[in-house]
């Protein structure tokens, strides 16, 4: 008997793992007697600190959920400060997260033949019974890169090997053999294009004929059409997953293609066992992250709490002498208060711009926020505000008070001349809403890796704090449990959460793939029964 059938655990392996979103679901989900279903056996990333991330939460899940090591409690609760050796107090624990976490870059003859290796005495360990994920990185794929590249005139899409990268996924595919997996990318594969054929179409086919001609069946996790027509004729928008309709607090929109070994398919009900269950509850921005600490921004140069406060009671001012846009004589009220608020906050004393204790408590449903909530936390890391210049904190004022007033975020034209970037392309219409608020009473709009580059696009909807979003508040809209660190300077960070699954989702796609595994067992227990030789009865 192998390992994986010893322990119960179904080995996963994960690649272009980035911190890890997708693996936390799965190794984060348990199954209805509370146990453990998913062990993850290998990771692999290229990214320095995406790879210290994801290494740390490795050593973490050796774990108890709530019997985690008490130094690293002490680490976050007492930031800044030295993070504890790892190696030396737990080696054991540590050398398999090193082993279980590989810095590779996938697609390099180097890194293909250290994959094989692995995967071979994966397969060597456990035989078939495997999960594989992963999310090819996808810029050229997504419709942000690919109108980027229109205007380069030294891109060739002919070259670019991110477009092949999908490749690489379905080598391992073909070599793990995998009872299931899932593999994730942005909405725009789906009609990304190269040299006039569909890409999408090309990475469908080399899933399905991974180690032989339809070897695998794909199925989507959220079809919008009557179960059964699709079932062997997919429309490539049933495999758009639309994150905010599972309680996910992001309207967050994603192909998900799932993975599944003819031999499962052929006995299971897949159609309802690889289904999504809608949540009835909208969660929202302020559900996550209204209940966390009140902080400044930065000013970009000569930073402090004095300059900060100087420089929003300017903008406050600024704003009144100049000509609103059109509302009604509510919304003005509402605009006006807005302003209000904010100056009644300058006369209090000034907020940190991080590392404030408390905040720890959220307002969403109970389920998400066991998920997301360590309560042995007594602050929350990666909690520090970006710099800003003062011209943007006037804009960032505007925008949210214009929110809070008309319920929506505001276009270019509804900005007063005066406020105003000095852009190119602010008037042509393709970046109107350069500024946008997150508004508190919806999900967020998709997080992306921009986030990292200044934060236009993320604008905290509560006008006193005049910010753009920290990167533990982009976390939580991301659903990365409060305890989970991430390694990197600022922009790394940004950049890491951006990139990845949203965990909590990521659950929930583990609870549909356990149930597959549950009735595949209960499938071929059934079939040794009704196989297994009768004894001849006595004479």
């Amino acid at each position: 008997m192998n390992a994986s059938k010893r322990t119960g655990m179904v080995p996963v392996v994960d690649l272009f793992s980035g911190p890890g979103g997708l693996a936390e679901g799965f190794a984060g989900y348990r199954d209805r007697e509370g146990q453990t279903r998913f062990r993850v056996a290998l990771s692999v990333e290229n990214d320095k600190s995406a790879h210290e991330t994801l290494r740390l939460r490795a050593f973490l899940r050796k774990f108890p959920a709530s019997e985690l090591p008490p130094e690293y409690h002490d680490f976050l609760n007492d930031w800044p400060r030295d993070e504890p050796n790892w190696q030396e107090r737990y080696p054991d624990e540590w050398c398999e997260a090193v082993d279980e976490t590989t810095r590779l870059t996938l697609g390099t003859p180097e890194a293909n033949a250290i994959v094989a290796r692995r995967i071979s005495a994966i397969r060597r360990d456990y035989g078939d019974d495997t999960i594989l994920l992963g999310g090819p990185p996808c810029q050229s794929y997504s419709l942000v890169g690919r109108a980027r590249n229109v205007g380069n005139a030294a891109y060739d899409a002919n070259k670019d090997k991110r477009q092949w990268l999908y490749v690489d996924y379905a080598r391992v595919l073909e070599s793990l053999q995998p009872a299931v997996a899932i593999m994730e990318n942005v909405k725009g594969m789906l009609s990304a294009r190269h040299q006039g054929k569909r890409i999408f179409h090309r990475v469908m086919k080399s899933l399905r004929d991974a180690g032989a001609k339809d070897r695998y069946r794909l199925y989507p996790l959220a079809p919008q059409r009557e179960v059964g027509f699709w079932k062997h004729n997919h429309d490539p928008k049933d495999f758009v997953v639309r994150a905010e309709e599972y309680g996910i607090p992001q309207a967050r929109h994603r192909v998900f293609v799932v993975c599944v070994r003819r031999d499962l398919t052929d006995l299971l009900p897949l159609d309802t066992l690889l289904r999504l269950e809608r949540s009835n509850i909208v969660v929202t921005v302020l559900d996550m992250i209204g209940r966390m600490p009140v902080l400044r921004s930065r000013l970009s140069r000569g930073d402090n709490s004095r300059a900060w406060q100087t420089a929003i009671l300017s903008a406050c001012d600024f704003i009144r002498q100049v000509k609103w846009p059109e509302m009604s004589r509510k919304q003005a009220q509402l605009f006006e208060e807005a302003l209000a608020i904010t100056e009644k906050r300058m006369r209090k004393p000034v907020p940190p711009y991080g590392n404030a204790v408390g905040g720890t408590a959220l307002a969403c449903p109970r389920e998400l926020r066991d998920w997301i909530r360590d309560e042995r936390l007594r602050r929350l890391p990666n909690n520090e505000t970006r710099g800003h210049i003062p011209e943007d904190l006037a804009r960032y004022l505007f925008a949210a008070a214009f929110a809070q007033a008309k319920g929506k975020s505001p276009k270019a034209p509804d900005f007063p001349p005066e406020l105003a970037p000095k852009h190119a392309n602010w008037g042509t219409g393709k970046f109107g809403d350069r500024f946008r608020v997150q508004l508190g009473d919806h999900p967020c709009k998709t997080v992306t890796s921009h986030i990292s580059k200044d934060g236009h696009y993320f604008i905290h909807p509560d006008s006193s704090q005049c910010r753009s979003l920290t990167v533990r508040e982009v976390a939580r809209l991301q659903t990365f449990p409060d305890n989970y660190f991430f390694y990197g300077g600022r922009t790394q960070q940004y950049v890491q959460v951006g990139n990845a699954v949203p965990p909590y989702l990521a659950r929930q796609i583990a609870e549909c793939v356990g149930r597959v595994l549950e009735q595949w067992t209960e499938s071929r227990k059934r079939r040794h029964v009704m196989t297994r030789p009768k004894r001849a009865s006595n004479q």
